[in-house]
């Protein structure tokens, strides 16, 4: 790992880390939750709960990471012998590395659906030109159980492809590439909606504050969301804080990374929803926006034949950059622990995700009579990963950076021993020790109670 870390440079960090964030969380889900959640209500407490719990959740995960310089387990118990605190802290990295092969295994799943409807756009197979020829094609493919394994297969392989080499190779040539692409196409595809008389209804949409839409459950899936989309909780950024640049401010590249983030969704958002107002369709479609709404609305109009593949393009380079992002702490842990080159590791974990993915894969077809109380297997699948595991490990993150790692190894880590810090640092010392956490447990309370 130490030749790895000296080989990483200061954009291969940002690049790294905004790759394990932008994704499919920002491309799909963003745009199908603000349009079950209100649009405007949703987007509102997403952007607060990023400001006051995905910054500084990123900003303690990866100061983990740079100051124990290893594995986020091996990282987490040095920091605790450190503080004199309990060895029991190491364990949270296990709550993580569950969270990250929980949503890996649904994130191949869905990219492999996207790479499906990428090569049925490109043969002419959703030609459709209403909304229920589409929904029947994608019930239809949600039923066929083989496709999707095949889809799911075929992810994994290319993704663990990449994480099996050394991280300067693997990851940051990925990055270098895809990203700058994705911004490119993002930026296409809002041009393109521009013109459209739905363009002006999805910037109201967005950014005209509906308060009538706001409740409890759209503060959680809005919670969920920010650490979901922030690849918050899921110690893969601790693992890139072990490769991050000495002189590298962590609180910089947080912040450039959030901002990236940010851009990713509010364009996909934007793009999106230009469509499908166009069209007069339905935004609150859940999580077949993408698939049955948006192929219906562009059937319709001008160049979407070229549009459309666009669309699944970026999908699947999204997903496929956030999920290789994702693996990282996984290979690395797994080749620490097994005593295993990073070949090898790749293919223990892609086993485990594939195995993992079958849940979420035959919620759809052999197993769709499955429920608890209500909700469907991939409901539940999603919901505890990105619900429950990501904001109960980024909690346990910051209470162990607030309470546990000595203060002068924090201020050191974020900059503030050498500048004074000042208020600033006064700040985050609240963030870390009070907001952040007080905010995820009321949230949580108040889920639980409503």
């Amino acid at each position: 790992m130490a030749a790895e870390q000296r080989m990483i440079r200061h954009s291969g960090f940002i690049l790294a880390v905004a790759g394990a964030a932008v994704g499919l969380g920002n491309i799909w889900r963003f745009p199908y939750m603000a349009g079950e959640n209100g649009g405007s209500a949703f987007l509102l407490f997403y952007l607060l709960f990023v400001l006051l719990l995905g910054i500084p959740a990123m900003a303690a995960e990866i100061l983990v990471g740079r100051a124990g310089r290893s594995t986020p387990t091996v990282s987490l118990r040095a920091l605790a012998k450190q503080g004199n605190g309990s060895w029991a802290w190491e364990k949270v990295s296990l709550i993580g590395m569950l969270a990250a092969l929980m949503v890996l295994s649904f994130y191949s799943v869905v990219a492999g659906w996207g790479g499906y409807y990428l090569t049925q756009t490109l043969s002419g197979g959703l030609d459709f030109q209403n909304a229920q020829q589409l929904g029947s094609f994608f019930d239809s493919f949600l039923a066929k159980p083989h496709l999707l394994i095949l889809f799911h297969s075929l992810f994994l392989i290319i993704t663990l492809s990449i994480n099996g080499q050394p991280v300067a190779k693997g990851l940051e040539r990925l990055n270098a590439f895809l990203m700058p692409l994705l911004y490119g196409l993002l930026i296409v595809l809002v041009i393109y909606g521009s013109g459209f008389p739905g363009f002006s209804h999805a910037i109201d949409y967005l950014f005209s504050p509906d308060w009538q839409n706001i409740n409890m459950g759209v503060l959680i899936e809005a919670m969920g969301h920010a650490f979901f989309t922030l690849a918050v909780g899921a110690c893969c950024l601790m693992a890139y804080g072990a490769y991050m640049p000495a002189k590298q401010s962590i609180l910089g590249a947080v912040f450039i990374v959030v901002i990236l983030d940010l851009i990713v969704s509010l364009l996909a958002g934007v793009a999106t929803f230009t469509i499908v107002f166009s069209d007069g369709l339905d935004p609150a479609s859940g999580p077949g926006l993408i698939f049955i709404t948006l192929p219906k609305a562009l059937n319709a109009m001008p160049y979407g034949d070229i549009v459309l593949p666009l669309f699944f393009i970026l999908f699947v380079i999204a997903t496929w950059t956030s999920s290789v992002n994702l693996a990282e702490p996984l290979v690395a842990s797994t080749a620490t622990r097994l005593g295993v080159g990073r070949g090898m590791a790749s293919v223990v974990v892609g086993f485990v995700v594939w195995c993992l993915g079958l849940i979420p894969a035959l919620s759809f077809n052999l197993w769709s009579g499955v429920s608890i109380a209500g909700h469907g297997l991939f409901d539940l699948w999603t919901g505890f990963a990105t619900n429950i595991l990501l904001p109960v490990t980024a909690l346990l993150i910051l209470v162990f950076v607030g309470w546990v790692v000595p203060w002068g190894t924090v201020a050191e880590q974020l900059g503030f021993k050498t500048n004074n810090g000042g208020t600033m640092e006064g700040m985050f010392r609240l963030l870390f020790r009070f907001i952040a956490p007080g905010m995820v447990l009321t949230i949580f309370v108040f889920g639980l109670l409503s």
